[in-house]
């Protein structure tokens, strides 16, 4: 499968989790057509079956499709984008690669290595991380100034809380796998 380089980067996505597993799909309708999904699910053993269901899904939609795991990794799964730390992902490779960071080192780090995009994290407490240090609006807006790449924010996010921080791009796990009957009308 070929994918264009550069790559669109959409401004809504989904984040999985093993304990959203059972709402997945469910969440991958209600998004917004051409939104992304990261595909996390490190513990699951049968990830990469579970990869290829989701993977389809998403690609009727519209959606982007990045793994969580190595260039090479995401090469072989057939997807969109890699997702992680700088140090794992590979520079110059021809796939969208959406890098973790939480500090002005990392951002610093991040454009450096020239990937696509930043997902700045914990923006707010999450379920995910509980009692990890969050970042907070002001924080948060202060240090996506620095990056020369366009900024995703992570961390406790929904639809309210993108609006408060006066973000376009935004990525979630509860706040978007949640079962509501529409949640989205996403500003641009």
């Amino acid at each position: 499968m070929r994918h264009r380089y550069p790559p669109r980067i959409p401004d809504l996505w989904l984040i999985s989790d093993a304990r959203i597993d059972e709402r997945l799909e469910a969440a991958l309708d209600r998004l917004p057509r051409g939104s992304g999904l990261v595909f996390r699910h490190y513990p699951l053993p049968e990830r990469r079956a579970r990869f290829r269901r989701i993977a389809r899904q998403a690609r009727r939609r519209g959606h982007t499709i990045v793994l969580a795991g190595t260039v090479a990794e995401a090469r072989r799964w057939r997807a969109e984008g890699t997702y992680g730390p700088s140090d794992r992902l590979a520079s110059g490779a021809a796939m969208l690669r959406l890098v973790t960071v939480h500090s002005l080192r990392e951002i610093g780090r991040a454009n450096r290595q020239r990937t696509d995009a930043v997902l700045l994290s914990p923006v707010f407490a999450t379920r995910s991380h509980p009692g990890a240090t969050t970042l907070g609006v002001v924080r948060f807006r202060l240090l996506a100034r620095w990056s020369r790449l366009p900024v995703i924010a992570l961390g406790g996010m929904d639809q309210a809380k993108a609006r408060r921080l006066r973000v376009k791009r935004w990525a979630a796990i509860d706040g978007l796998a949640q079962p509501r009957t529409s949640p989205f009308s996403i500003h641009s």
